[in-house]
């Protein structure tokens, strides 16, 4: 196996990692998560994909509070992922 084809094994497993990791408590963020895993991931800086990532760890509540701004983060990243979140379609 090429380095080339390792890359392309390690992002695979990567993205289906995150998918399973949006599947939350709450259907209204398993939407909102997923939607912007596959409509807008890809083409995020590496910032702002670790950002989701870190997002992901935090607990649904905490989640929900910081989309519906209840909640705000310390970390610019996670604000930055967070509005994007808000406003994915």
């Amino acid at each position: 196996m090429t380095g080339i084809e390792r890359n392309v094994e390690s992002a695979a497993a990567d993205l289906s990692c995150l998918k399973w990791r949006c599947r939350r408590g709450m259907l209204e963020l398993d939407v909102l998560l997923e939607r912007f895993l596959k409509h807008h991931y890809a083409a995020a800086s590496t910032e702002i994909q670790t950002a989701f990532a870190a997002l992901l760890a935090l607990p649904d509540p905490e989640i929900f509070a910081l989309i519906m701004s209840r909640q705000i983060a310390e970390d610019s990243q996670l604000r930055d992922v967070i509005q994007q979140l808000r406003h994915s379609h």
